[in-house]
């Protein structure tokens, strides 16, 4: 009986890319009293595997927490699966604003102390007794409010790309940091003041919002289903956005944008911009804004000592990685005195730019044409191999390498091999080999730029 994943990322996605079915990108979570949350687990590794959903999911002792990527086909089933189980009769499902099939590779579901880490241990907290939940009108009916305060449960890197207006946008790492935080800050307002919070979709204020009512709060609000599901009724209702910018996700998109608004800036040059993206060293790994120029200068790190790193010899890499810490140690989130512009917690009043995303996809989608696929890295020559399968490119021609974990990468052909040999044009049947400097994986796909 399988009860763990067994694919690599890079398999999953050839094989979700075979199957061409669309897949939708969803989340959901439920508190509730589980009294065997591995025999939980388990059950649903067997139910889910069987539907070929995957995702990210933690389950607990007090609940569900899940983000997964299942095939639209499924969904019913995978509905069914859910509604065996009483507390999650009817639940809601918050299906993501942008979809994409890569979403998720791996099917992974972790048995966690708690479904979200909050430092508590008060066995009188109740985590069922939640505050009042608000639908996306009431919500901006409250925000109007001068009585109201407003307060985003979310970490730093996800405000800083996008919030409602007038938040208050603690300056943490993780949800765990934000209760002590604002408890001590808002100790004057118990009484008086409507206490309005949000997240990404839920689950944290829900917990947020039964601690504050736990400690003295008479008044306390959430929006129900976070920015997620206020995204859909603000869409389906006609109803003026107050959420402004971009939301951070937990997948590899790292963002889905709500208004054309860009309230953030590049980290390393101060552009107005809002594209999260991971550091190229594999030993940083660090999260941080960075706009197209800094990425195509700086190859995609955070500072000139990874940008030094990745051109060493693989095994030296290696080498200097021996013995440094995991975890958050290592993959931090958006903080280093190598960036210059970031402003954790500094968020400005008004926007720095507004982003022409649809325009800009229509002009990507004209100038990109499919025309071969990655087969092969070769780490320590670093070289790429792929397989032409349409069209022909010839040196000097510029393309771009796209996948779930490589990103969007654009290099310019200097030098090719196919079949062997070096060449001026590769035609389709070639094996192509050439040159790069990051790794390349069996999801990427090979796009040639055509102005």
């Amino acid at each position: 009986m399988q009860l763990y994943n067994t694919l690599s990322a890079e398999e999953r996605a050839q094989l979700i890319d075979e199957a061409g079915k669309e897949r939708l990108t969803l989340s959901f979570y439920a508190y509730a009293k589980i009294e065997d949350p591995k025999k939980f687990r388990d059950e649903l590794f067997i139910a889910w595997n069987a539907l070929d959903a995957l995702g990210r999911i933690y389950v607990a002792h007090e609940g569900i927490n899940a983000q997964m990527s299942v095939p639209a086909d499924q969904f019913e089933a995978f509905r069914d699966t859910l509604e065996a189980y009483g507390f999650m009769k009817g639940i809601r499902l918050n299906v993501a604003v942008e979809q994409d099939n890569h979403s998720f590779l791996k099917l992974t579901i972790k048995v966690r102390h708690k479904i979200v880490a909050d430092g508590l241990n008060d066995d009188t907290f109740d985590v069922t007794n939640k505050g009042v939940h608000l639908k996306a009108k009431e919500f901006n009916e409250m925000l109007e409010d001068p009585n109201t305060i407003v307060v985003d449960f979310r970490n730093h890197y996800e405000s800083e790309v996008g919030h409602f207006e007038g938040a208050i946008t603690p300056d943490v790492e993780n949800f765990r940091e934000s209760l002590p935080i604002i408890n001590e800050q808002l100790q004057d307002f118990k009484e008086d003041k409507n206490l309005l919070m949000y997240c990404t979709g839920g689950i944290r204020c829900e917990k947020a919002s039964a601690y504050f009512k736990h400690q003295g709060f008479k008044n306390v609000f959430q929006l129900e289903g976070g920015i997620i599901e206020y995204t859909r009724q603000i869409k389906e209702e006609g109803i003026k956005s107050k959420f402004i910018g971009k939301n951070f996700v937990f997948d590899h998109r790292l963002g889905e944008r709500i208004t054309d608004d860009i309230i953030a800036q590049c980290h390393q040059c101060g552009k107005p911009c809002d594209n999260h993206t991971n550091c190229a060293n594999d030993a940083c790994h660090l999260l941080f804004i960075q706009c197209d120029e800094c990425k195509a200068a700086m190859e995609n790190c955070c500072s000139t000592e990874c940008l030094e790193t990745i051109h060493l010899p693989w095994e030296e890499q290696v080498k200097l990685r021996k013995g440094l810490q995991v975890g958050n140690k290592v993959f931090r989130k958006g903080k280093s005195d190598a960036l210059k512009f970031k402003k954790s917690g500094e968020l400005p009043n008004k926007p720095l730019a507004k982003a022409e995303t649809k325009n800009i996809r229509q002009k990507i989608a004209v100038k990109k044409v499919l025309i071969g696929k990655a087969e092969h890295y070769y780490s320590k020559s670093k070289i790429a191999q792929f397989l032409i399968e349409n069209k022909e490119l010839s040196i000097g021609d510029k393309v771009l390498i796209s996948g779930p974990t490589t990103g969007d990468q654009e290099v310019t052909i200097t030098q090719m091999f196919a079949n062997g040999g070096p060449c001026e044009t590769a035609k389709k049947g070639d094996q192509i080999t050439f040159e790069l400097p990051f790794r390349v994986r069996l999801s990427d796909k090979l796009y040639k730029i055509e102005l």
